[in-house]
Order: structure tokens, then sequence, then C-alpha cells
């Protein structure tokens, strides 16, 4: 994790560098930490927002077989929060409340990167504790862009493999 974070790892460079470009970025700009703290706050904002109308409005949605209606206002909200912070405290019964949109492109995309963004500050802290005299923590954007990339992306594959390969071994 240390050679990812320092930069020194770069064979999925083809996807971070337009990765970087649409975020208007670079490894290069580093981010005091005032602005890495707003920039994860604006990110988890938008995640929750984006959560949230998927959520309350999943009834005219596709892949709702089930023409699932939306999702109350204060159980789409308190879902969003949840599953953004990485606490995925669940209320609801999910094949009887979320559609399969909601359930793939809200509630698991947000397991999937809130991990990330609880990875990228951490780091951070670390890059504070290690740099004292540098006004600098690294770039929240490109941390949570290699979090995904080269940790957790790679985990999940190899799980992945790893599970279908004991399900077509079991008798």
């Amino acid at each position: 994790m240390e050679a990812v974070f320092a930069g020194r790892v770069h064979w999925l460079g083809w996807i971070e560098r337009p990765v970087y470009w649409a975020l208007g970025t670079s490894p290069e700009q580093e981010q005091s930490w005032k602005r890495y703290a707003g920039a994860l706050i604006v990110f988890s904002g938008v995640a929750i927002m984006i959560t949230y109308l998927i959520m309350r409005t999943q009834g005219s949605l596709p892949l709702n077989p089930q023409h699932l209606g939306a999702v109350s206002p204060a159980l789409s909200w308190n879902t969003a929060v949840s599953f953004t912070t990485n606490t995925n405290w669940q209320n609801y019964d999910g094949e009887s409340t979320m559609s399969y949109l909601s359930q793939m492109s809200a509630l698991t995309v947000q397991q999937f990167v809130s991990m990330a963004v609880g990875i990228a500050p951490a780091i951070a802290l670390v890059r504070g504790f290690s740099r004292r005299n540098s006004r600098t923590i690294g770039n929240f954007w490109v941390d949570i862009t290699r979090a995904l990339l080269y940790i957790e992306l790679p985990i999940a594959f190899v799980s992945g493999l790893y599970s279908s390969a004991r399900a077509r071994h079991r008798p």
C-alpha cells in the first residue's frame, strides 16, 4: 500500500490518467489539509445525494421487475447517509423495498467506494505525521482513485475468483 500511495505503482496508469484528467487534477497537485477535507466532504455529499435520488426515483427507473415505488424520504436519507459513511445500517427488507437498480447502483457502489473514502484520509493522516513541516498531505482525488484501482479492485477480483473456484468444487 505504501508503494501505491507513494506513486511508485503505475500498472493501471492507462486508467488513472483519464480519471485525473476528468477530475481536473494530477498526482503532482497536492492539497492542504483543508482542501483535502473539503474534497472529501464534497465527494461524500454528492454520493449521498445521488444515492438518495436513486432510491427516491426507483419507481421510474429500469431494473425494477417488482414495480417497487419510491423509498420514503426518511428511509432514503437514512440509507444514503449510512451506506456513504460505511455504517451500512439497514432498516428495510431488501428485495421488497429496493429495486435491483437501487441495490446495484446505489448500495453496492457505496459499499465499495466508501471503503476508499475511509482509506484516503487514513493515508493523509500518515502523511501528515511523516511530513511535519509540509503544507500538503497529498491529493484526495488521487488517493481515492488509487485506493479503488490498486487496492479494492484487485482484492475484489481475487476474492471473486476464489469464491467461484470454491463454489465449483462443492459437492
